[in-house]
């Protein structure tokens, strides 16, 4: 009889932890699964996702400690780590006004390890998928896992891209972020040849910036770059509030083209935010950055003159 209750509790427990894990599935599914995202970027208030975001992303870690293969779960988790590091804490350090250089760093420092964070997540979810992809291109290996991945891979591709090359951006004397620029590179072309329509326009938008930034030598192109610039105005029927703002920051200001600078910020300013709905909040927070950018032209133009309350 003893025996008998012993079976009877073990079974209870082995069914009561495949209950627990199939709901965990359940949540995890739902949290992640398409249209997830748009709670947060179709939002009207940055703010209000600000300061949403970083209880979204401790949520998420839990229930990855939970479930650490969820492969939905470490996408969105790693994805949202970016998009936080870049949309609340690098960009609003770099409009910091100059005497607040201390505080600009420390934001910077910050932002550059939230990308790391999001990158390692983003490659552990990669490397779960493609065992030995993490260390595939220091082994020559690299191009032979992108050639076999999918369509489905794109979202991690992407997001492993831009953890990466943001946080080399932040530290342009990290070493050991440079030397990676090759397979950074490798991943968001892969990405791009197997959905060049991801996000609609948003790899346009991004080869825009990485064309554009980077030197010959690390593959910066700029012709490349006013490429995907007419590729992203077409395919958002001229509505990409991020590749007019890409262009005047990353072409216009290098070349002191101060015309084309001014004409496309506020053809940026002119784009209604509503008029995709699933890309509000970037619209707005672009738009946020264009204003700036105008407002500070001085910094970048030494020709134009100081503000006199400066």
């Amino acid at each position: 009889m003893r025996n008998i209750t012993a079976l009877i509790c073990l079974l209870f427990l082995l069914s009561a932890c495949s209950i627990n894990r199939i709901a965990m599935n359940l949540v995890a599914d739902a949290l992640t699964g398409d249209g997830s995202a748009d709670v947060f970027t179709s939002d009207s208030d940055p703010q209000l996702v600000g300061d949403a975001i970083p209880f979204a992303i401790k949520m998420y870690e839990a229930l990855l400690s939970q479930n650490p293969n969820h492969q939905g779960l470490i996408n969105t988790t790693g994805s949202m780590f970016v998009m936080y590091a870049n949309a609340y804490v690098q960009g609003p350090a770099e409009m910091l006004p100059q005497y607040r250089f201390l505080e600009r760093q420390m934001a910077m420092d910050r932002a550059k390890n939230l990308y790391l964070r999001g990158l390692e997540l983003l490659y552990r979810g990669l490397e779960l998928k493609y065992p030995g992809f993490s260390a595939a291109s220091a082994e020559g290996r690299l191009p032979v896992i992108l050639a076999r991945m999918k369509k489905a891979d794109v979202p991690a591709l992407y997001w492993s891209s831009a953890a990466g090359l943001s946080a080399y951006s932040i530290d342009l004397l990290d070493f050991e972020l440079s030397a990676r620029i090759p397979e950074w590179n490798a991943m968001i072309h892969r990405a791009y040849e197997l959905d060049p329509d991801f996000g609609g326009y948003s790899l346009d938008e991004f080869l825009i910036i990485f064309y554009a930034s980077l030197p010959e030598v690390m593959g910066g192109d700029i012709e490349k770059a006013k490429v995907h610039f007419q590729r992203a105005v077409e395919k958002s029927r001229g509505n990409s509030t991020g590749a007019y703002v890409s262009y005047a920051e990353f072409i216009s200001v290098p070349a002191q083209d101060y015309d084309t600078f001014k004409d496309y910020l506020e053809k940026a300013l002119a784009i209604d935010p509503d008029i995709d709905k699933s890309a509000r909040l970037v619209n707005i927070i672009t738009q946020r950055r264009a204003r700036w950018l105008l407002d500070n032209a001085w910094l970048y133009f030494s020709f134009l003159p100081i503000p006199d309350d400066y």
